[in-house]
């Protein structure tokens, strides 16, 4: 089935891991057409599903299958911010911020800091006492449903996933990154359907047609990637790349929306209303020109033009 509801990706995500295919096992293209037609169906559900098959995907890269009996609906809470996490003696203490859906996950794959500095990726149970999520910190009037505040942790065990490093130097990374791109696209079309359905005049038909030149730019950017994964030939500069591509794409599909119906739908259709909030708060786990910037160092960094 495809979900529709955060409940309901909870509810099925263990069903729809074991059917999922893995990014790099011969079907990635399969695995993205997944997340982005359950982010069509609704974003929330896809915010909810994606990091669950992530965290499946990077226990199996790192060869700690076992790992999944911690728990039957997974988060990667990996992103940084003021003070860090720290491992030391086995146990996590400190707070953890963007943790999505943590009051309602069982376990989530965490990155933190050791005693030298290094940060390492580690797999815990969210149901231990010493895990507490902070309440009213998410006020964000897209992906409502899934609140990503901070989580604090006091002397909460811990297992390693991979040596220090290992988490932003494997080949997954780029991998997942690409993934949340998929569920950006996803979003994208939804609104695009609305477009669809209400281009009476000749100016929305204009915004119609443009939006179909970015979601076709989008399809296309991720089945060359998802080629290139299978292949062995994706690196970071692919998934910097797919990134770019459909959050600008996004952006400017939100924009044309609106400019094509107006602000009825956004003040009285209730799904698409809640459609574009959802993809505006999404997309900005892309960082804009600062992940441009990313891009274009690690392009100059080539020393040969790669067009």
């Amino acid at each position: 089935m495809i979900p529709t509801t955060v409940a309901e990706a909870l509810a099925n995500a263990p069903e729809l891991a074991a059917e999922a295919p893995l990014p790099g096992s011969g079907r990635t293209r399969e695995l993205w057409r997944l997340l982005t037609t359950i982010a069509a169906a609704d974003l929330g559900a896809a915010r909810a599903i994606e990091p669950h098959l992530d965290a499946i995907a990077i226990m199996h890269e790192a060869g700690a299958d076992d790992l999944r009996t911690i728990g039957t609906t997974w988060g990667v809470f990996a992103a940084e911010g003021g003070e860090p996490l720290r491992f030391v003696n086995g146990v996590l203490n400190g707070t953890k911020a963007w943790c999505s859906l943590a009051d309602r996950l069982d376990a989530a794959l965490v990155t933190a800091t050791l005693e030298n500095g290094d940060r390492q990726l580690f797999a815990v149970d969210l149901r231990h006492a010493g895990v507490e999520v902070v309440e009213g910190a998410w006020h964000s009037r897209g992906l409502r449903e899934v609140p990503s505040g901070p989580v604090t942790f006091a002397a909460v065990p811990a297992t390693a996933v991979g040596d220090p490093g290992w988490y932003l130097s494997r080949p997954g990374f780029a991998w997942g990154g690409i993934g949340v791109a998929a569920c950006w696209y996803g979003g994208a079309i939804g609104i695009a359907r609305s477009v669809y359905a209400n281009a009476v005049n000749d100016f929305a038909l204009a915004h119609l047609g443009a939006i179909d030149e970015l979601l076709t730019c989008c399809r296309l950017a991720l089945d060359d990637a998802a080629t290139l994964v299978d292949s062995g030939e994706a690196n970071s500069i692919t998934a910097k790349r797919v990134r770019a591509t459909v959050a600008r794409a996004a952006e400017e599909i939100i924009a044309r929306a609106g400019h094509a119906l107006g602000p009825a739908p956004l003040a009285l259709d209730d799904a698409h209303a809640k459609r574009v909030a959802d993809l505006g708060i999404y997309i900005r786990q892309h960082h804009a020109e600062k992940d441009q910037a990313s891009l274009g160092r690690a392009l100059l960094a080539l020393e040969v033009a790669p067009w």
